[in-house]
């Protein structure tokens, strides 16, 4: 297959140096790197010479590709599958995308103002497009029907409107965030507030069987001292018992 085909492939094959990533192989770059830790690219034959199957390609090929290299770039960029993807991510404005942008490219610049225009500017277009549609076919066939023009220009508007809403669509992350985390912050207080309820209505109710308890507790206590047993009968053919109680 291919290079730049298995590049794009979206299930690609390993790479085929993959198979150099053994065992021995990763312990004699280690050892390279331990006998010469300065050099970038030292003569491995000469390093290895007591070692046995040194490879005839440089061992510096298995080392990790260095990061800070990358990031000390000005666009520091990566590619995967043939596709370049920027370390730091950036939406590209419209006029770096080839377009006409008819709104301030700063974001800190109010885009209101040029937004409101340029939404002023669609519907008189579009406007006008119906016009040019109920009008008679021109009578030059080489001039360029007129509801054309209003075409591309409704279509150099949209791409301003589409693009200014792509620019904000951070700043509607970071609300909806917000919004959300708010909403979960109010929902927890409210659980919250109905856990310490339910607890103080189930410390109020022990407390009431707690009083009632050692009321109940002190009134036996009372009848038990006021009165006492005398004396048993008991008849064992109809197993009764008779209890005689004397006022003390």
């Amino acid at each position: 297959m291919d290079e730049d085909t298995e590049l794009r492939n979206p299930f690609p094959s390993p790479p085929s140096h993959y198979t150099k990533y053994t065992t021995h192989n990763l312990n004699l770059l280690s050892l390279l790197r331990e006998r010469e830790p300065e050099k970038s690219n030292p003569n491995q034959y000469d390093v290895l010479k007591d070692q046995q199957d040194v490879p005839d390609w440089p061992l510096v090929q298995l080392e990790k590709p260095r990061v800070d290299w990358i990031l000390e770039e000005p666009d520091a960029y990566y590619e995967v599958f043939g596709d370049r993807w920027f370390v730091k991510e950036k939406i590209p404005s419209l006029a770096e995308l080839g377009g006409n942008q008819l709104y301030p490219a700063d974001p800190s610049i109010d885009r209101r103002p040029a937004l409101l225009s340029v939404l002023r500017s669609l519907l008189v277009t579009y406007s006008s497009l119906t016009g040019s549609l109920l009008a008679p076919p021109p009578t030059v066939l080489d001039a360029p029907p007129e509801w054309r023009r209003h075409v591309e220009w409704i279509t150099v508007l949209s791409q301003n409107l589409m693009a200014a809403a792509n620019d904000l669509r951070p700043v509607q992350a970071r609300g909806n965030l917000e919004s959300m985390m708010r909403r979960q912050l109010e929902i927890r207080r409210e659980e919250t507030r109905n856990i310490h309820e339910k607890c103080d209505a189930l410390s109020t109710r022990l407390a009431e069987l707690r009083s009632s308890v050692q009321i109940s507790l002190k009134g036996s206590k009372s009848v038990s001292r006021k009165f006492r047993p005398n004396h048993i009968f008991c008849t064992d053919q109809y197993h009764q018992r008779t209890w005689t109680w004397l006022t003390t």
